[in-house]
């Protein structure tokens, strides 16, 4: 691996993208070798410390500062606590309790907490200082350690530190369309991961997870009374969201998730549910029939908004400037098309059905990979004797049936989770095809993998459905999904909520059976009997869709969408990433052969030049 040769960038200091109360943004730095131990700073909502070793600054209606005459607590989001005599002492003694406990055993005191929300705590006498992110990273933290100092933000470009772009980030996000934590788009930046918990003192730094997921797995289990648990729980989530202050509205895809939430809300509201759903002028995109069959059954106020090419040209660059690092989900801006609909309708918040897919079996590749592992159940003579040595017949490859087969084979002998990436872009289309030589002597191609390889061999599960589920909490809910409803939200100027991902909602998951998530080939069966009487027929039994965004389709008719991707997949030509040669091949010819396969590589290429349009302007890779 060569030496990073790309922009070093200047100091970046607080200067979030919008300044809103209803949003939280923190910025830190402790130096330990500077904090005196008689400090005792003198923090409070809406103000700052700037004192010897020791800068804070905090910005959010819903922040809560504590004090003690220890030290401080600082509060982000809305935790919940689940141990009742904990709860008590706090609703009679206020949060101020948990500070001496958080900095004696703090994952004590974390595994008592729901909720969306972070903490940070610090004791200048102890000289010790901590911070901590929820479960799926919802409210989260970046930092830099750098000796006796430590640097922190809740947003990555607002770390109080000098700020370099990283090139290994730029290649996992081409990878992944996301960068996972633990690491960011800036050199020795992380990402404090999902559940973790991070420790500092003179002595050094530590993070250590607080909360994994761990699947107990039994082997059956009462359906009708688990399906009443169930209901009870999700019932209860949406109705704790809802009556919370301030207007609440939902999220309405047609889907089986978001149809849950839009009827639970429905049952516990005493006036008319706002539902919002993004719809298409495409074939094979749009959904909106269903969305308005979920509408009708529960009697909820349906608002749709139909996103168009023109949108696009506004809203790609719009949204790729909010994030703190480059972000390619492509249904971001569907997302934030319905939020920002939803905040001219005078919504607040609003609820998402993110969750129900990874916590109860729903998307389809769990039961594409259940068909690998029927394969490993032959007779291994047989395998390795006659059927493999007979499929590597080239002459055979002419068949229909040979060469499919021979595919099957082949994914089959691939481990999981390495399988899961047979289809990537970069690897389907080949990574010397894409990178300059320059770029790809600065990285390591197989740390995505080596990253997922980790995650998945850390989760507590002993089927595969529930590993699956447990990877994808990590890799598609906490480090894609969930960033993608939470910015595109938080740019619409509103909150959001998840009541899927309810805390009870996750530990009931762990413990139910895994046949009842994945029964043979059927994808969530559980959640749909235990919603058979609640749900419409048509939503049980409609195929999966989504905010599915018609990109390459539209492009192929769209001059103005055509050319703002040319432009900006010139511009990120320029900076020695992507080849231009393949950049121009990737427009002019690819794009026309798979407009939804190839229009997915041109979008994610977009969205990170326009990031760096913003952030990094003269980067590139020399």
């Amino acid at each position: 691996m060569g030496k990073h040769l790309g922009e070093r960038c200047q100091p970046h200091y607080f200067s979030p993208p919008i300044k809103s109360d209803n949003f939280s943004m923190i910025q830190g730095q402790i130096d330990f070798s500077l904090l005196q131990s008689n400090s005792r700073p003198n923090f409070s909502t809406d103000s700052e410390i700037n004192e010897p070793g020791l800068m804070l600054r905090q910005q959010g209606e819903h922040n809560q500062v504590v004090s003690s005459s220890d030290g401080f607590l600082l509060i982000a989001g809305t935790p919940r606590i689940r141990d009742a005599r904990l709860a008590l002492q706090v609703k009679q003694e206020g949060w101020a309790v948990l500070l001496p406990r958080l900095l004696a055993k703090p994952t004590e005191v974390l595994a008592h907490l729901a909720g969306r929300f972070s903490l940070l705590w610090l004791d200048p006498r102890l000289q010790q200082l901590g911070f901590a992110s929820d479960r799926f990273n919802t409210f989260g933290y970046c930092y830099r350690v750098e000796g006796s100092r430590v640097s922190f933000a809740s947003r990555a470009d607002t770390v109080p530190t000098q700020l370099e772009i990283d090139p290994q980030s730029i290649f996992d996000y081409l990878y992944f369309h996301a960068i996972p934590a633990p690491r960011t788009i800036f050199r020795g930046i992380n990402r404090l991961p999902p559940g973790s918990l991070l420790q500092a003192s003179p002595a050094g730094v530590e993070v250590t997870p607080w909360w994994a997921a761990h699947f107990d797995e039994p082997e059956t289990g009462d359906l009708k009374q688990l399906g009443e648990s169930f209901r009870g729980i999700v019932q209860e989530a949406v109705a704790r969201e809802a009556s919370r202050p301030g207007s609440t509205g939902a999220f309405l895809s047609g889907g089986t998730d978001s149809s849950t939430v839009v009827g639970m809300l429905a049952k516990c509201s005493d006036t008319p549910v706002q539902a919002y759903s993004i719809g298409f002028e495409a074939a094979g995109y749009d959904e909106m029939e269903y969305a308005r069959i979920t509408a009708r059954h529960y009697g909820v106020q349906h608002h749709e908004y139909y996103v168009t090419p023109e949108d696009l040209l506004t809203g790609i660059p719009a949204v790729a400037h909010y994030y703190d690092q480059p972000f390619g989900n492509s249904s971001a801006v569907p997302s934030y098309y319905c939020a920002k609909l939803a905040q001219s309708h005078g919504i607040t918040r609003l609820l998402a059905g993110d969750g129900g897919d990874e916590l109860f079996g729903g998307n389809t590749r769990y039961a594409k990979q259940q068909v690998f592992t029927h394969y490993q159940n032959v007779p291994e003579p047989l395998r390795k004797i006659l059927l493999e040595p007979l499929l590597r017949q080239h002459w055979l490859h002419v068949l229909p049936f040979a060469r499919k087969a021979a595919s099957y084979i082949e994914q089959a002998n691939t481990p999981l989770p390495d399988r899961t990436e047979q289809y990537n872009l970069l690897h389907r289309l080949g990574m010397a095809e894409v990178f300059e030589p320059g770029f790809m002597n600065q990285v390591d191609t197989g740390a995505p993998m080596a990253l997922q390889r980790s995650v998945w061999n850390a989760i507590d599960a002993g089927t595969l459905i529930n590993r699956q589920l447990g990877f994808d909490w990590r890799f598609t809910l906490a480090d894609t999904d969930l960033p993608k409803v939470i910015g595109t939200t938080g740019l619409a100027g509103i909150e959001v909520a998840f009541p899927l991902l309810d805390d009870a909602l996750v530990d009931f998951s762990a413990n139910l059976p895994p046949q009842f998530k994945l029964k043979g080939q059927q994808l969530r069966w559980f959640f749909k009997e235990a919603l058979r009487d609640f749900l419409p027929p048509q939503i049980l039994t409609k195929p999966k869709h989504g905010f599915g965004l018609p990109f390459g389709p539209w492009m192929l008719k769209h001059d103005g969408l055509r050319k703002q991707a040319t432009e900006t997949l010139a511009s990120l030509g320029k900076r020695g990433i992507v080849r231009p040669e393949f950049l121009h091949s990737l427009l002019q010819d690819r794009l026309a052969e798979h407009p939804g396969y190839y229009g997915e590589m041109v979008w994610i290429c977009q969205m990170l030049e326009y990031w760096l349009q913003k952030n990094a302007p003269t980067f590139s890779v020399r």
